[in-house]
């Protein structure tokens, strides 16, 4: 069979995936075996692929695909995420560009239009994710909006209600003005921005006093509803129980005293505007104040703005700080850094707002999912330092806002059916509502058509925590087979930023409907960075084109690329260069490949001893990395264990084995040694199908004719047996003599093709098993054990034995007689300088023990140079 002589990335890729589908190895079923299960964590259904999924997928791959060679039930269940405010913030977009506003259509119209637009653009990820190789079971794929996946999440919203877990408050929310929806908490980002700290003039009434406020946001002083000093200031006695008047509005407010308010910041007074501060609501309704909203739901100014009503917020704030200066009000401006929410997906600047929403009581829900991280470890964090993350956020869960005020979503199953807020029955059908309603009115007289479901859809987290439970229908259906069979799940791959939003909420969902875990680990990524540290943005134009990789690098060079500096929860400073590693390394195991495939084997050939010690120490030197590399796997060193292979196909596999058993040139090999060979490549290949799956299997098919059941993908992982540790030992010693051999050939410019003779002073008692190996490797005509120097010869030292290297007729003895006596001069003046720091008690005493140590390695280091080169001097003259 004529091997191509380049690795063609792309028609290998396109081929082998096309094969693993058609033979449906990702597809899974309950049998007998072992489970091993892993849900993806849904990317938005709006997604393209970008480097933090190419990230983060490769390492689900990489795991799944080791589960299915270790002969489990391997089961990856794919899938993606409705995402309420980013895909209704596109459809409504899409909508605009067409002439129709959100608010001229109806629900059911705009959820055609959301539905059409999903259809049409959603899942694009899902295939791209086919391109990196990924191992889905793809006949498995779910959506968040699937009617069994919203069936579960309205189940569990009734369910929570009726344990009375889930209430409807009027509370002060974080509003995204852009997207129209409150947000929860954990979704607005504080940023820390320059502003202003403005200075007004509060008149007080009846008199010719003012008193003077600070605020970085002068446009809400049309909401203000009172002054609030603190009782024991003694600056503003004389104020209390008086009024003061808004600048602009003329309303006239009370002035109150609460010790609530800093007499530290700003003048010590501080205006009240309950319906625009969380802090300033409280105050109101301790004190029973009005509440004066001035914000329309996209922070444009109502009817309380005045004449600026109509004007975004950012604009008034501008406008009104001129007038307040024109008229008199505004005393000073001052340089101020404050903190502002901003919203994750908008970025919108983020406006209190007093509203009506659903709340998740939290605090109890959360404890079977603290004492399961930090107390019993049934669910472990790699890296674990985000243990402490998960601990903060618990023991200081707030109730979660649940509710949007959204279309695209689950629609909140609660059905209004008189005219007071709290008149509603909640059940998950329309007609299981009627019959509560009128078993709780006592109307038995009311029909479906006076039932009014509420307008809100649930935060899509909402879903996403059931997600392990849902895929499997567990809420719907939950003593089916396949949640008996694959729940819990084993490992779960996902970025440290979702620790709370999602991670945290499926661990507090998996105990409160499955009695137990959801996942048995959880391995935290880094997030991906430029090479200046900078997060990969599209704003940025940092973040390179992932399909764009795939095609210049291959997708095995990418997954390598990738994981070779991806270091559990660290991030990863992302450099094009590292994806042009993992091509030359794909590069390297096919040239191996063609190289191995290129001999003519004899069957009549005895095995040369060389060839027989060469696969008897690479069989050790496999068993020596597998135990390292599964200590890797335990740990979730996934790109520790990647190195690993790395080093060993690369050093052990192509530098050192190839080169001990291949043939002279164009003489043939024998057969024992070409399969001892193969035997080890296919090992090597079961190593690195996890990471690169596309080549190994084209190489795997190469190699021999093989049916859909010998596939690499559904291949044996390599079983670990023991192995002699003194194999090892033993070809490190000689590889160090190769090495000094080679570097007095690349030192004195002895081309390999001149034969060389090696004598030794073997003061180590080195057996001679590796002597035909040196001879080959160092092209050595004789290796001699003699038992004193050999004059005439240069000399290297491995431990304490002397190798010499003859070199009379072959290099100028004067002119290397006066180079050692260079190097030999400056490696005594390095000595003398090292004695002196250590002859010094100060330091010696005052150092670090790390510091003394290494100049006393660095003193015992040149003193055996030192003696090399005398011995060479004594051998030369």
């Amino acid at each position: 069979m004529e091997i191509p002589s380049k690795y063609e990335s792309q028609q290998v890729e396109n081929k082998w995936y096309a094969y693993w589908m058609k033979n449906n190895y990702f597809h899974s079923v309950p049998d007998s075996r072992e489970p091993y299960t892993i849900v993806i964590p849904p990317p938005n259904v709006t997604g393209v692929l970008h480097m933090g999924h190419m990230l983060n997928n490769t390492i689900q791959d990489v795991l799944i695909r080791r589960a299915r060679l270790k002969g489990y039930n391997a089961c990856w269940v794919p899938g993606t995420d409705h995402a309420s405010i980013a895909t209704e913030a596109k459809v409504v977009a899409k909508l605009k560009e067409q002439g129709i506003q959100k608010s001229e259509i109806s629900r059911e119209d705009f959820l055609k239009h959301a539905w059409e637009w999903t259809h049409e653009y959603g899942g694009v990820i899902l295939e791209q994710l086919k391109k990196l190789g990924c191992s889905c079971d793809w006949d498995r794929t779910k959506f968040t909006m699937d009617e069994d996946m919203s069936a579960s999440v309205i189940r569990v919203f009734v369910d929570l209600y009726n344990k009375g877990l889930i209430y409807r408050g009027y509370r002060m929310v974080n509003w995204d003005p852009e997207a129209k929806t409150t947000l929860s908490d954990e979704e607005v980002i504080y940023e820390e921005r320059q502003g202003l700290l403005y200075h007004l003039a509060y008149a007080v009434e009846g008199s010719e006093e003012k008193v003077v406020i600070a605020t970085t946001r002068p446009e809400t002083i049309l909401g203000d509803t009172a002054i609030c000093i603190h009782p024991e200031d003694e600056r503003y006695t004389h104020l209390h129980g008086k009024k003061a008047i808004v600048p602009i509005s003329g309303r006239v407010i009370p002035i109150i005293l609460d010790e609530y308010v800093d007499r530290e910041f700003g003048t010590g007074c501080l205006k009240v505007t309950p319906a625009h501060d969380v802090n300033d609501k409280e105050l109101g309704e301790k004190h029973g104040l009005d509440v004066i909203d001035i914000f329309n739901e996209d922070a444009t100014l109502n009817a309380y703005g005045l004449h600026y009503q109509g004007r975004d917020r950012f604009e008034v704030r501008k406008m009104i700080a001129k007038e307040l200066e024109e008229k008199g009000f505004l005393v000073k401006t001052e340089n101020h850094i404050n903190k502002v929410g901003t919203s994750e997906r908008t970025k919108a600047v983020i406006e209190p707002r007093l509203s009506d929403q659903w709340f998740l009581k939290m605090e109890d829900l959360a404890e079977p999912a603290l004492k399961a991280v930090l107390e019993t470890q049934e669910i472990k964090l790699y890296p674990k330092k985000f243990e402490n993350t998960y601990r903060h956020w618990m023991e200081n869960v707030r109730d979660w806002n649940i509710s949007r005020q959204l279309w695209w979503g689950q629609q909140i199953p609660a059905y209004y059916y008189g005219s007071e807020k709290h008149e509603y029955a909640v059940a998950e059908t329309k007609e299981a509502a009627l019959a509560l309603a009128q078993a709780n009115s006592g109307n038995m007289a009311l029909t479906l058509e006076d039932l009014r479901q509420d307008e809100d859809a649930l935060d899509t987290w909402f879903s996403s925590w059931l997600w392990p439970m849902s895929v499997f229908g567990g809420i719907i259906d939950p003593d089916n087979e396949e949640i008996k069979y694959y729940y819990p799940t084993n490992d779960l791959v996902t970025g440290p930023d979702i620790l709370f939003f999602w991670v945290a909420r499926m661990i507090i969902a998996g105990y409160e409907y499955e009695g137990k875990k959801p996942f048995n680990n959880v391995y935290l990524t880094g997030l991906v960075r430029d090479k200046q540290r900078r997060k990969m943005s599209k704003s940025l134009g940092n973040s390179p084109d992932a399909l764009k990789l795939i095609e210049d690098y291959g997708a095995d060079g990418v997954r390598v690329g990738l994981l070779l500096s991806s270091a559990a929860g660290n991030d990863l400073l992302f450099d094009e260069a590292l994806c042009q590693q993992g091509k030359g390394f794909a590069n390297k195991i096919w040239n191996a490949f063609r190289l191995v495939k290129g001999w003519e084997v004899d069957k009549v050939l005895e095995q040369p001893d060389t060839a027989n010690k060469a696969i008897a120490w690479y069989e050790a030197k496999l068993q020596h990395t597998l135990v390292e590399i599964e200590d890797h796997f335990a740990k979730y060193r996934i790109s520790d264990a990647l190195m690993a292979i790395y080093k060993l196909v690369w050093d052990d596999f192509c530098s050192w084995l190839l080169e001990m058993v291949k043939p002279a040139y164009q003489a043939p090999i024998d057969s024992k040694t070409y399969s001892g060979v193969i035997q080890l490549f296919e090992s090597n290949l079961k190593l690195l199908h996890p990471f690169m799956p596309f080549l190994t299997e084209e190489i795997w098919q190469l190699i021999e004719e093989r049916t859909p059941e010998q596939a690499l993908i559904i291949a044996k992982w390599p079983e670990m047996k023991t192995y002699d540790d003194s194999l090892l030992q033993q070809f490190e010693f000689a590889t160090e003599v190769i090495s000094g051999i080679r570097t007095i050939r690349k030192e004195k410019n002895i081309p390999f093709k001149d034969v060389l003779s090696l004598s030794v002073l073997n003061n180590e008692n080195v057996d001679s098993n590796w002597d035909t190996t040196i001879e080959k490797l160092g092209n050595i005509d004789s290796l001699v054990y003699v038992t004193a120097p050999v004059e005439g010869a240069l000399s290297f030292r491995v431990k304490s034995n002397e190798y010499f290297v003859p070199v009379q007729g072959t290099v100028d003895v004067v002119a290397e007689i006066a180079k050692i006596e260079e190097e030999l001069a400056y490696t005594e003046g390095f000595l003398r300088s090292v004695r002196g720091k250590l002859s010094n008690e100060k330091f010696v005493s005052g150092a670090p023990e790390k510091v003394v140590e290494m100049e006393r390695k660095k003193e015992a280091d040149a003193l055996a140079t030192i003696e090399t080169l005398k011995q060479s001097l004594k051998n030369l003259k």
